[in-house]
């Protein structure tokens, strides 16, 4: 069961304070006092709690690691650790350099095998990934730190929690910071437009969306937009046709993408919101009547990661125009 992160950072006080000299924490670092290699070492061996609630022994400082997720590997990225990333999953694109990576699969279909003979010092998993590989890369002794963040602040201590673990603290701090900036500045743009209902299509046939608990949820409402679905059953329902006319989103968005293109031109774009007004029912809704529905770049809005902001910067650009 996923925990607050602010759990893992109880876990980094207790290893601060084993090598400031505190004692009494559950864990203990030993210091050491013969070079200034091994007091920058000193944080190793660390116990965390990773972003399920997991307690994970990290026994060294990472120098070869394996991604299994697109929005782990651009934090990686954004850390300076590219060098390190040994393999990524098979939808890691972004940034360019990720996709001359190693490839072992994916969440649902990780390539363990490959895994094992790179034998990374981590391997960072989105969610629960493919508990099968999971056990076996366990079994062989590899370690596996998850993380599932669904808003924005989740996100920024899954950053803070990363570069802990990889010992780039300095860094991580210098991205949390650029991003709070960004994000605060937004915030201040929409804060005094009126709230707009907004739904978000995950996908369309059947016809689902983000509900309480998505980080698309919490984008959305703190873009000033209300999510029509924000009362759904789960973080990612389905959504029928009723209550979508029946609660009249005045925005509609959706990624610019379909069941067998991520990236599409114009044309293709213009032909989508066509189909999208098509469908029956959906040309009562104020968002269709008033050419409100916004396509967004898919592999930004969709990965909970370093480019978090720039999603959250598109949905509220995508809800309140006027300011932006």
């Amino acid at each position: 069961m996923k925990r607050n992160l602010l759990v893992f950072f109880m876990i980094i006080a207790l290893v601060v304070g084993a090598i400031s000299g505190c004692s009494g924490g559950e864990v203990s670092v030993e210091q050491p006092d013969d070079s200034v290699a091994q007091q920058e070492d000193s944080r190793y061996p660390m116990v965390i709690v990773d972003g399920l609630g997991y307690e994970i022994e990290i026994k060294t400082q990472p120098e070869t690691i394996v991604s299994i997720a697109p929005s782990q590997t651009e934090i990686l990225y954004a850390l300076g650790l590219g060098d390190k990333l040994a393999a990524v999953s098979d939808y890691c694109d972004y940034p360019a350099e990720a996709q001359t990576k190693d490839k072992v699969g994916s969440s649902w279909s990780t390539n363990t095998e490959r895994i094992i003979e790179i034998y990374p010092d981590l391997v960072l998993v989105y969610g629960e990934g493919q508990p099968e590989a999971v056990e076996q890369l366990k079994a062989a002794g590899i370690t596996v730190v998850k993380f599932m963040p669904e808003t924005i602040q989740e996100i920024l201590d899954t950053i803070a929690a990363i570069g802990f673990i990889t010992n780039e603290d300095e860094q991580a701090q210098a991205v949390i910071k650029e991003m709070e900036e960004k994000r605060d500045n937004i915030i201040a743009k929409v804060k005094d437009q009126p709230t707009r209902r907004v739904f978000y299509q995950i996908w369309d046939e059947p016809l689902r969306t983000a509900g309480p608990g998505s980080f698309i949820d919490d984008l959305i409402r703190l873009a000033g937009g209300e999510n029509i679905a924000a009362d759904a059953e789960g973080a990612y329902p389905q959504f029928s046709t009723e209550s979508l006319v029946e609660r009249d989103p005045e925005v509609y968005l959706a990624p610019a993408h379909t069941s067998d293109k991520d990236f599409l031109t114009e044309e293709e774009e213009l032909n989508l919101i066509n189909a999208i007004k098509s469908r029956p029912g959906f040309s009562e809704i104020s968002a269709a009547k008033n050419d409100k529905i916004e396509l967004l770049e898919p592999n930004i809005v969709s990965r909970p990661g370093a480019r978090i902001i720039e999603a959250f910067e598109l949905i509220a650009k995508a809800i309140h125009p006027e300011v932006f």
